[in-house]
């Protein structure tokens, strides 16, 4: 597919927050999430070994589309892009980010939390947010309401969202797609429980068709 925001958030319901300190896992954990369904897949850029987990990612698992997530400066943007990613999660936007992100090409979501973030982000190019923290701000009567005033937008909430209520979000015509670090839990990744991970994939790709 061409990868654009758009078709990243069309291709599944989730996207996994992806919190990797140890890149060698990276392969691994890509492939359970893979093979459950879910394919876009966002590491934060939180550890030290993230560019590495993304770079890993790239090279080990093709049918992956892999970007860099809590992307906050035009360095941090330049460091993920060196190493492979296919598009960027921001939790905010500056116009700084705004200028670098618009000149690689590369597909990329800025966070807002208001109507006026939401308003100077469409200002600068970017039709498709992600809603962070989505809870927190208000979540889905904040989509809602957003709906009307700014029918162009479209969004991938994050922030507090679960297997439980990731579905009255999907429910939203302005939601394309929620992000959500529930699919890839710590206990599972420290035993290498990679049959549970692709379990809750499964569970998250079924999302849509509830």
């Amino acid at each position: 597919m061409t990868i654009d925001a758009l078709s990243l958030l069309q291709d599944g319901p989730v996207m996994p927050v992806i919190v990797l300190s140890d890149p060698g896992l990276a392969p691994e954990l890509g492939r359970a999430l893979v093979d459950g369904g879910i394919r876009v897949l966002e590491v934060t850029l939180r550890t030290k070994g993230a560019l590495a987990a993304i770079t890993r990612l790239r090279e080990e698992v093709p049918d992956a589309i892999v970007g860099a997530g809590t992307v906050r400066t035009r360095a941090q943007w330049e460091a993920a892009l060196e190493a492979g990613a296919q598009f960027g999660v921001s939790p905010g936007l500056t116009g700084e980010l705004a200028a670098a992100a618009r000149s690689s090409n590369v597909p990329f979501i800025p966070g807002v939390a208001t109507p006026s973030e939401a308003m100077r982000a469409a200002d600068e190019g970017f039709l498709i947010q992600k809603l962070f923290p989505a809870e927190a701000v208000g979540g889905v009567k904040l989509l809602k309401s957003l709906a009307g005033p700014l029918s162009e937008l479209r969004y991938c909430p994050t922030g507090g969202i679960n297997e439980k209520n990731a579905v009255d979000y999907l429910a939203l015509p302005n939601v394309l797609a929620v992000g959500g670090s529930w699919l890839t839990p710590d206990d599972a990744i420290a035993a290498r429980d990679w049959a549970r991970i692709t379990e809750l994939a499964r569970g998250a790709r079924a999302l849509r068709e509830r």
